[in-house]
């Protein structure tokens, strides 16, 4: 694997993309730094080596060109404290102001590019595009997991326009993370796959079966395989178009000896809200206009066998609406197992973003083996697929 360990960076500009698409609030401030730390690594060594760096991202979801809520300028602050020292803000990505500033930084500079997605031509992969992204450095380092699975411009197309390409860090830890619970995998290995819908976890199931013993499947995607055997789920979430698929899923699974965990009871609740009236009876007898919103008790005792005796364990999803106080309990106690098992020896990935939102609410991401910062990246990583943005530094 390419990394900046295998390369000499003096004299030369840096591009790197990275992934600093960071919540804001109300004041532009940003809430959540984690992915400007994680990427940090990987800048301070190339400055450290005497290179100049440029950083490219891409900031929400702007539809119709520049929106000031969406500028990068905005972040600059929370990436100099993170840096220790001053950033130089590009202005725009691809226009002469950016191409001038660039084109003169010396030794030790850094200049934050402005968003990627004011430009149409980043999402569509578009190569004349790229190309004018390369003109901003001599060697290209994809540091960006997050967007790694989307073969944009520049995350994927501008690779190749430079002979010098390789992984930063945070991406090469993401990679060698996945690669781990894929592929090297002590056994037993527990996987709990939770989240709204069935439909947006099939295919990670559907390829983990192979190489897993346990499943333990929770949130509101519980209650479709609960209904598809008969279960009655009230007014739960369900997606009444995957109930054949998810008998299919209990019938792979029982083929291969992995064993599924469904929720034996629930918390359930009279309305989707924190002040709702609450109860817990068995998944599979929740009474009409009630919903299931949380594991109950009997299922949270169930689980801690199963985690305990894992030496690998995957966590991808909540086991409930962990948002609300009242529904939170099943995903902190599952959260308190796996911190426990990691400290007695188990491998343990925390990946997709509620997942990692819910390990920081409960203070257990420094608890865990690794805490990936990729959701759609790290699903499709698991899906089986070749990410584009790693291929394209491989190639």
């Amino acid at each position: 694997m390419a990394t900046i360990d295998n390369f000499n960076f003096a004299g030369k500009r840096a591009l790197i993309r990275v992934d600093f698409n960071v919540p804001l609030n109300d004041q532009f401030e940003v809430t959540d730094n984690t992915r400007i730390v994680a990427a940090m690594p990987t800048i301070k060594k190339i400055l450290a080596d005497g290179d100049s760096v440029v950083l490219m991202s891409h900031l929400g979801r702007p539809k119709n060109g520049p929106e000031d809520k969406y500028s990068l300028r905005h972040i600059v602050p929370a990436i100099e404290n993170a840096l220790g020292s001053s950033v130089i803000f590009g202005g725009d990505c691809v226009g002469d102001e950016a191409f001038s500033i660039t084109s003169s930084m010396k030794p030790g500079d850094l200049v934050l590019l402005e968003n990627l997605r004011f430009y149409k031509e980043e999402t569509k992969g578009d190569d004349a595009f790229a190309e004018k992204l390369s003109k901003h450095g001599d060697v290209y380092v994809n540091d960006a997991f997050g967007t790694a699975h989307r073969a944009h411009a520049s995350t994927t197309i501008v690779a190749n326009y430079f002979s010098d390409k390789m992984f930063g860090y945070l991406l090469a830890a993401e990679v060698e993370n996945a690669t781990k619970v894929l592929n090297s995998a002590e056994r037993p290995f527990t996987a709990i796959i939770g989240g709204a819908k069935v439909s947006s976890k099939i295919e990670v199931i559907t390829n983990m079966l192979s190489s897993i013993d346990h499943l333990i499947i929770g949130g509101g995607m519980a209650y479709t395989f609960i209904k598809a055997q008969g279960g009655k789920i009230g007014s739960s979430l369900v997606e009444d178009d995957y109930l054949e698929t998810a008998i299919s899923i209990l019938k792979a699974a029982d083929e291969k000896g992995v064993k599924i965990h469904l929720p034996i009871d629930s918390t359930i609740a009279d309305a989707f809200s924190n002040d709702a009236n609450t109860q817990e009876v068995l998944s599979a007898e929740i009474p009409d206009n009630w919903m299931g919103l949380d594991v109950g008790t009997k299922a949270i005792e169930s689980y801690r066998e199963i985690i305990r005796a894992s030496k690998t364990i995957l966590w991808n999803g909540p086991l409930g609406v962990f948002e609300m106080e009242k529904f939170a309990t099943g995903t902190k106690a599952l959260g308190l197992m796996i911190a426990e098992a990691t400290e007695n020896g188990a491998y343990s990935l925390v990946g997709g973003g509620d997942s990692v939102a819910a390990a920081k609410q409960f203070g257990l991401a420094e608890k865990v083996s690794y805490v990936s910062t990729g959701g759609g990246a790290l699903l499709e990583f698991l899906e089986g697929k070749t990410l584009p943005g790693v291929a394209a530094i491989l190639a």
